[in-house]
């Protein structure tokens, strides 16, 4: 029975500020290609333009997207559960009357109350980035798997407050949070994974770093934890590793013997 391996994106595999993988990180990669099914778990869409070149770059097995709204095995959409257009709505609205940024990136265009606001976060984070900006409005009349924040964590509050059914897992290190159905996660989306492959949860690694990764690595049979991660993830993983930037992708998979 092969194992899983799963990796969060951001500031597990990728470092988004300088666009980087580690070399060591994608030498385990090719190694654990022999006897683990390798599977990307982000808050991300890998398939809108923002992501697909990492998708394309790692060649992973399969796809836990959206905190598990969606999962894909090559191009082929195996689960996939939308918020309701009501929802949508309501949460636009909300974010236009407290000032607040929300909206999501799909296929090759950015859907974005106040974008004035992600603008200026990227700005300062990843320099001028070429957004193609359109109607927020317009977002509830598509298919939304989860949306996003971008801001302090002020907002944060007032999202979870006001829409108790949501849960909104903070992104620190470029200023925002994921906005997610309680009902979604990694978690879930790995266990239905780890069903359909027929492979045991209880065989599973799991990595991750930020407080969108907390369930998974609870879930998996092996939470690891990144060494830039946020306290709480580290104190609930069964193994800490080194920093992204420090091989802990390749010290941890050769610690438990993957390679």
């Amino acid at each position: 029975m092969k194992s899983i391996v799963s990796f969060d994106l951001d500031m597990t595999l990728l470092n988004p500020r300088a666009h980087h993988i580690p070399e060591s990180a994608m030498e385990a990669i090719s190694r654990l290609r022999k006897s683990c099914y390798i599977v990307i778990a982000t808050g991300r869409d890998m398939d809108n333009y923002f992501s697909r070149q990492f998708r394309d770059i790692i060649r992973v097995d399969a796809i836990i997207h959206s905190n598990g709204a969606k999962i894909t095995i090559g191009n082929e959409v195996i689960y996939e559960t939308y918020m309701s257009p009501k929802l949508v709505e309501a949460i636009l609205r909300f974010a236009e009357d407290e000032d607040l940024s929300v909206g999501v990136t799909l296929e090759d265009n950015d859907y974005f109350t106040h974008m004035e606001q992600v603008i200026e976060r990227d700005r300062k984070i990843w320099g001028e980035l070429k957004r193609q900006y359109k109607d927020p409005w317009k977002l509830i009349d598509k298919r939304i798997c989860t949306m996003a924040y971008v801001g302090e964590p002020a907002g944060i509050k007032k999202l979870e407050t006001e829409f108790p059914e949501l849960k909104c897992p903070l992104c620190d290190d470029i200023k925002g949070a994921d906005i997610v159905e309680k009902r979604n996660s990694k978690a879930k989306g790995l266990q239905f994974l780890c069903d359909y492959l027929e492979t045991d949860i209880k065989n599973a690694y799991a990595f991750g770093d930020s407080m969108n990764d907390f369930e998974v690595l609870q879930a998996a049979g092996t939470g690891i934890a990144m060494g830039n991660a946020v306290s709480e993830l580290k104190e609930i993983a069964d193994y800490v590793t080194a920093d992204i930037e420090e091989d802990g992708i390749f010290k941890a998979c050769r610690y438990f013997h993957l390679i």
